[in-house]
Formats: C-alpha cells, sequence, structure tokens
C-alpha cells in the first residue's frame, strides 16, 4: 500500500472546515444585506461555493488512495460526527431534505426568515410547485445511486470477511502475511473507488438541485447545508470534549482543533 502522511489529511480536512466558516459568514453576509442582491452577483456567489466543493473532492479522490478508511471515519471528527456519515461525508439526498424542510409544515415560517435572515421574494419559502417536482424527481433518482453504493459497501465489506480475515486466522508465516497485504491493499483501493464515486454523487446532487433553484435559492441552500455541517461538527466537539477553535493567520480563517 502506498505510503502516506495522516498530518496531511487532517490539516486538508481541518482547513476544509475553517474555508467553511469562511463561506458561511460571506453567504450570511449577503443574505443579511438590506439590499436586493441581482441575480447575477448571488449565482458568482454559488458558483463560487460549487467549484470549492469541486476542488474539495478532487483533493479527497487523491488522499482516498492514501488512506480511505481514515477519510471513510476520521480519527478527528467527535464519535457523534462520525456516526451520521454516509461513506464519508453526509447523504446526497439530505440536500433535498433540507428543500422538503423548508417548504413543509415541519417548520414555522418566520423561524425560516430568521435562519436565512431575509424576507426577499422569490426565496425558498416561495419555492414553486413546478419546481418541487421537479426535486421530487431528483430526490428518487438521488436514493437508488445510494442504495447502490450501499450495496457496493456492503459487498466489500463481505468480500474482506471471506478473505484477509480467514488468511489471517488460519495461517501463520511470512508469505501468508505477504498475502494479506497484497489483498487488503486491493481492499483499500476499492474502499477508495467507493468514497470517491460517493463524494461524485455528492457533488452531481448538489449541482442538479441548484440547477433547478433561482440563485437566491441556491444560495440560501448553500447556506442551510453549511450551516448543518457545521453545526454537526461542533457539536460533536462540545460533546465529547474536543474544543475547537477559529484563528486568524496572516488574515486567513483557521481551525484550530
Amino acid at each position: 500500500m502506498a505510503t502516506f502522511n495522516r498530518e496531511n489529511i487532517q490539516s486538508f480536512s481541518a482547513e476544509w472546515i475553517a474555508q467553511q466558516h469562511q463561506d458561511l459568514k460571506e453567504l450570511l453576509d449577503e443574505l443579511s444585506t438590506n439590499s436586493e442582491s441581482d441575480n447575477e452577483k448571488l449565482k458568482l456567489l454559488s458558483d463560487k461555493s460549487v467549484k470549492r466543493f469541486e476542488e474539495y473532492y478532487e483533493r479527497r479522490a487523491i488522499l482516498a488512495k492514501q488512506d480511505a478508511p481514515l477519510l471513510l471515519s476520521p480519527a478527528w471528527c467527535a464519535p457523534f460526527e462520525n456516526a451520521f456519515f454516509w461513506i464519508g461525508g453526509s447523504r446526497p439526498s439530505l440536500y433535498v431534505r433540507i428543500i422538503y424542510l423548508v417548504c413543509g409544515s415541519e417548520v414555522d415560517g418566520s423561524q425560516l426568515a430568521e435562519l436565512f435572515q431575509n424576507k426577499r421574494k422569490g426565496s425558498l419559502l416561495e419555492i414553486s410547485a413546478q419546481q418541487i417536482d421537479m426535486i421530487d424527481t431528483l430526490h428518487c433518482k438521488t436514493i437508488r445511486e445510494e442504495h447502490k453504493m450501499s450495496a457496493r459497501m456492503a459487498s466489500l465489506q463481505e468480500e474482506i470477511a471471506d478473505e484477509p480475515l480467514a488468511v489471517m486466522a488460519q495461517q501463520v508465516g511470512e508469505s501468508s502475511l505477504q498475502d494479506l497485504d497484497r489483498t487488503m491493499d486491493t481492499h483499500y483501493l476499492s474502499l477508495a473507488s467507493i468514497l470517491t464515486d460517493a463524494d461524485q454523487l455528492r457533488l452531481s446532487t448538489l449541482k442538479e438541485l441548484i440547477g433547478l433553484l433561482t440563485p437566491l435559492q441556491a444560495v440560501e441552500l448553500l447556506f442551510a447545508i453549511k450551516k448543518l455541517y457545521l453545526s454537526m461538527h461542533e457539536w460533536g466537539k462540545r460533546e465529547y470534549h474536543q474544543p475547537s477553535k477559529i484563528e486568524y493567520h496572516n488574515d486567513e480563517l483557521r481551525l484550530v482543533c
């Protein structure tokens, strides 16, 4: 198996969390403004966030080949946060669930208006029936893809039990350990492939969903996604007494774990 540097992976993840804090502030500043922003400005803002997701997943695909298990269940994340992970991150269908939450009766409209810090016309609070129909179709497609991905992970878990663990239990010696290492390397690469495909499903679902929304609605959705992600991270840190803080270094926002 290729050598890897766990500190680099942890540093990469910490930088991503810090970037999410920075992006969240930028989105909130835009949503909090009293003036009506033009669609072009809002689209540029959402495009920038999506581009950062693309770059993040591209880097993750490289790091996954070095240590996929570490990315699937990061040691620096609290057990609470890891418990809600689906193949190394949030379920893609969660993005759609956020839309349903906004449009349904589960949350009072005044609370959502307060969340988004604005009451502009054309927000997620006023999503159209036609948009909901298209989002429903995307939701069904996404769930089918999630099931396929989960089945792949289940099959890999069964293979690991059938091959390496059986070899380890029944054989002892240098040659058997070498065979075990080769088999485990193959499974590590399979894990990396599943993680990368799951990340791509997260990205494609987000892109398709944003494509069904107005620029203002897209910015609101991105704000809600980032807010939920960071809240889960901070709740987990607090629950398991793993304090983290945000500091400025040379005018850059960084997370200190």
